[in-house]
């Protein structure tokens, strides 16, 4: 940034200060010579105006009258020539500087017009030079963090060096990383938008939040989102800082389709064993979480594409845990079958076809059962295959369960989960939440808010808020049992998409 005060102080021009003082600090944003009379309809505002005199006018009041029309228009400086070194800025134009706090200069001696022009162009140059060297550094600092630290690395270079604020959330809307740490308001409006399925924004979305300008760019390839970048600036956003934030999500993209394909490959190359061990043949030693399993059966028109949305949705059911690396997936001709860990808390299975239900021709329903060791797994496919229908089923510990569902017919089942859900889903319908899916989890935990805050990745504030949220929509207590009974049958009755949603507004 070039200033008044730099160019009267240039020691190669002869430029004195002579009126309104008060604003030499003003940043000067270009140099410009003009012998108008009335050069506003030509200036853009942030100008040093520079002048022989010729149009100031003949009468004391002409001057003034150009020196406010200067200064309406945001110039910062008038730049005034003086051919005689005998001669002075006409007392005029100084006492009007003077009164607006307009910088009046002058030019003396040798100095032409041209060397003030081309001090504040070199002045610009070497800033913008300087400016593509830090955000080259800045690219590089990116790059080495990526390799060292892998996504949180690249969020916390880019805040650092853009001096803003960065959030990466997960294809779920769940913070992956963000810098600071901590959550901020900010970050409930970037989950707020990316909600909904048919509200996802491509390439770059410039939001607005209590003044503070927030790019929020989508992560993936065409067509498939794979996460979200937010960076949010108290400044104003230049190019400079776009760019960084493109090579950011640059960089993310990459890391987060690498890790995809290196999932679904992983997958590929043990579904060959695991659909030899689940049909009774030999097969080589799998690799498998710990047991107890939850053998899932999801039939499904087109196994072969499903199974890679399955091998996606691995670590939105299981976290980020040695478990969704190790769980075993495969194609069959008419299903998808997943081996998941089956201790510590509600069946993976369930969460799973949730997760699928708005996949292309995704399953509308599951069956499970559990396993202790491979000579189990052909077994265990079968009832689980027999337990499928709409909706999830686990026929280890439901068979009256499935004795009650398979009395409700579908139609009534239809009515019932309207007659419950109806005000929850058209809430949810409304706003692109899915309280039904907090909901659901939290039942699922035994309405344990610590639980169930951990199983989906929030506070439990803000699980709390949500809960009162639903309490509201409903007009109903979730401390009442039957409450609590009404809202799981209904829940557990039909598979509940959250898939495009966000629990978290």
């Amino acid at each position: 940034m070039i200033t008044l005060r730099d160019i009267t102080g240039a020691p190669d021009l002869e430029v004195r200060a002579v009126a309104g003082r008060s604003g030499l600090d003003r940043p000067i944003r270009w140099a410009h010579v003009t012998e108008l009379h009335d050069p506003v309809h030509w200036l853009r505002g942030g100008e040093l105006v520079l002048t022989a005199g010729i149009g100031l006018g003949d009468t004391a009041a002409d001057q003034r009258a150009y020196v406010r029309r200067l200064h309406d228009a945001g110039c910062v400086g008038l730049g005034v020539a003086l051919d005689d070194p005998r001669d002075t800025v006409p007392p005029a134009v100084v006492a009007e500087g003077d009164s607006l706090g307009l910088p009046v200069l002058s030019v003396e001696g040798e100095t032409p017009f041209i060397a003030v022009v081309e001090a504040v162009a070199a002045h610009h140059a070497a800033e913008r030079g300087r400016a593509q060297s830090r955000v080259l550094s800045a690219q590089d600092a990116m790059a080495r963090a990526a390799l060292r630290s892998g996504p949180t690395g690249v969020v916390t270079t880019l805040a650092a060096s853009t001096g803003g604020r960065s959030l990466l959330l997960d294809r779920t809307g769940v913070t992956s990383a963000a810098s600071p740490a901590a959550e901020q308001p900010w970050h409930r409006l970037v989950r707020t938008t990316v909600a909904g399925a048919a509200r996802h924004p491509r390439g770059m979305a410039v939001l607005d939040h209590e003044g503070a300008t927030v790019l929020l760019q989508t992560l993936g390839p065409a067509g498939r989102t794979l996460g979200w970048l937010a960076l949010s600036c108290d400044f104003e956003v230049t190019p400079h800082t776009r760019m960084l934030a493109n090579h950011a999500a640059s960089l993310l993209a990459v890391d987060l389709l690498h890790s995809r394909d290196t999932r679904r490959a992983l997958h590929r190359q043990r579904a060959p064993h695991l659909a030899a061990a689940v049909a009774g043949r030999a097969a080589p030693p799998l690799t498998l979480p710990d047991p107890p399993w939850e053998v899932v059966c999801l039939p499904c028109e087109d196994p072969r594409a499903l199974v890679d949305e399955a091998a996606d949705a691995l670590s939105d059911v299981l976290g980020a845990t040695d478990a969704a690396e190790r769980a075993g997936l495969c194609a069959l001709a008419d299903a998808v079958v997943a081996v998941l860990p089956a201790g510590g808390g509600p069946h993976a299975g369930g969460r799973l076809l949730r997760a699928l239900a708005q996949a292309p021709n995704g399953p509308r329903g599951a069956g499970a059962c559990g396993a202790r060791a491979v000579a189990d797994l052909p077994s265990a496919l079968s009832r689980a295959r027999q337990a499928a229908s709409e909706g999830y089923s686990h026929c280890d510990e439901s068979d009256a369960w499935g004795l009650l569902r398979s009395a409700v017919p579908p139609e009534g089942a239809r009515a019932f989960t309207d007659s419950v859900l109806g005000p929850l889903r058209e809430h949810d319908n409304r706003h692109g939440t899915d309280l039904a899916h907090v909901l659901l989890h939290y039942l699922d935990h035994g309405a344990q808010v610590e639980a169930a805050a951990r199983d989906l990745g929030v506070h439990r504030n803000t699980l709390r808020s949500r809960l009162r949220t639903a309490e509201r929509v409903l007009g109903r207590s979730l401390d009442a049992p039957r409450t609590r009974l009404e809202l799981w049958t209904a829940l557990s009755l039909t598979p509940m998409p959250c898939q495009g949603r966000s629990w978290h507004t």
